[in-house]
């Protein structure tokens, strides 16, 4: 960018256009009169779109246009929206203004911000039309994070013999290799980011978290619209719902484009603009993250290649020497997770350390249990469900010596009821979810 910009200071965020030719999205933005912002998705050996899917197709790229600008948008938070194609219709306008104050509630946290009564995306539109049935093939999108939680997904619609493709947005070397673990053909799209973006930050920009997920997932709308998939299967247990914190009365949630309301909100809108057999859910939703861990317990063939360590996945920065930095709160609470299902042996092996005989990671698992501090700001169960875990891990006497075991027993365990650590009812499923019809029987997987 030549012009220098203060960010901060802007005035207007526009949405300025988006374009598809040949496999290449292009998305772009700009704030006030300064220079265009552009995206770039690359949607790899893209077949031509059928003239009958094009309609679907287009609304599918506009609410990806609207969706990954929030990653420009955060860099000023300016007063007024502008969408160059005109005011929204209320639908689409909710979906954003959701997305926005609650997807960035933890960047504004962090940042001293307050969002509330800032975004205002344009609405008043005309109605659009009803979308209708593509006769969409019956195959499943099943993003692959490299993580337990995908694995699981997969191998529950592995079991039911789903046609199942694993994709993937970027180029994480660790997600390339646990999805050709899993033996599915898979697919991997690339997403550049404006290179403007980062010339903001160093003039000062606001940055901070954004709700990826839910990016991706627009991403992924368009993709199965484009290579014909009739369902995009998540893997956000019901756990993601929870909120993180409280702050001036609202509700700070760090994964909240992995919880029950955005899928609600995206599946509908999907349902109503793009395509009526476009079916977008989590198959995890029923599920806590124990249950899911307890399910991934049983997958000894990602053992050697899985990793939830975040510091995996950061886009700058140094990455660990091995797949697990046993530092962050990812690693703790994935720890913590299996250990109540695994042989102690077998995840010391995973882990190459046991993170629980640590004196120095107190703080991090007092915070996985909301001891002292809450729960950290990051995709980890809810601080109940760390305690169930913690609990059953004490009862047990090849953990009790473990000091952060002991200190447990001896500390936290006396001002908690012991009534309320049961690890049984985490790992019976709930009623809440959107899962279509077709994948129900994967759920089976979970018994």
């Amino acid at each position: 960018m030549t012009t220098n910009i203060n960010p901060r200071l802007t005035q207007v965020f526009r949405f300025v256009r988006c374009s598809y030719a040949d496999g290449v999205a292009e998305l772009v933005y700009g704030f006030d009169h300064g220079e265009e912002l552009v995206e770039r998705v690359r949607f790899p050996n893209a077949p031509a779109l059928p003239a009958s899917h094009q309609a679907a197709f287009e609304q599918a790229l506009k609410i990806l246009h609207l969706i990954a600008g929030v990653s420009y948008y955060k860099a000023g938070v300016p007063p007024r929206i502008d969408v160059a194609d005109g005011p929204l219709d209320d639908a689409t306008a909710d979906l954003l203004d959701a997305l926005y104050l609650h997807g960035l509630a933890e960047f504004a946290y962090r940042n001293g911000l307050d969002l509330r009564g800032r975004i205002n995306f344009p609405r008043g539109g005309a109605k659009e039309p009803e979308a209708k049935a593509l006769g969409l093939p019956h195959r499943t999108l099943v993003p692959i994070g490299g993580g337990k939680d995908s694995l699981v997904a997969v191998e529950a619609i592995k079991s039911i013999g789903g046609d199942a493709t694993a994709v993937w947005v970027g180029n994480s070397p660790l997600i390339a290799t646990c999805a050709e673990r899993t033996g599915l053909p898979m697919l991997n799209i690339q997403r550049e980011l404006a290179p403007g973006l980062f010339e903001l930050n160093r003039l000062g920009a606001w940055n901070g978290h954004i709700p990826v997920t839910a990016v991706n997932s627009a991403i992924l709308a368009v993709a199965a619209i484009l290579y014909g998939f009739d369902s995009i299967a998540f893997a956000n247990e019901r756990s993601a719902s929870a909120a993180t914190l409280e702050y001036e009365g609202q509700q700070v949630n760090h994964q909240w484009s992995k919880g029950y309301a955005f899928e609600q909100l995206l599946s509908n809108w999907l349902h109503q603009h793009v395509a009526v057999d476009l079916n977008y859910c989590s198959l995890l939703r029923p599920f806590s993250e124990l249950a899911v861990t307890r399910a991934f317990s049983k997958l000894t063939p990602y053992f050697d290649v899985f990793s939830s360590c975040n510091r995996n996945f950061k886009i700058l920065g140094p990455k660990p020497a091995d797949r697990w930095c046993g530092q962050c709160p990812k690693c703790h609470f994935v720890f913590l997770a299996l250990a109540p299902f695994l042989a102690k042996p077998r995840l010391l092996s995973i882990f190459g350390r046991n993170l629980l005989d640590d004196e120095n990671l107190a703080p991090g698992f007092d915070a996985l249990l909301e001891y002292q501090d809450h729960k950290p700001f990051e995709c980890v169960g809810e601080g109940a469900e760390a305690r169930a875990a913690m609990y059953a891990l004490s009862q047990r006497s090849e953990w009790q010596e473990d000091t952060l075991v002991s200190r447990f027993i001896s500390e936290i365990l006396p001002q908690l009821d012991v009534n309320e650590l049961a690890l049984e009812p985490w790992l019976q499923p709930s009623g809440e979810q959107h899962i279509p019809a077709r994948l129900l029987p994967a759920l089976a997987f979970f018994e």
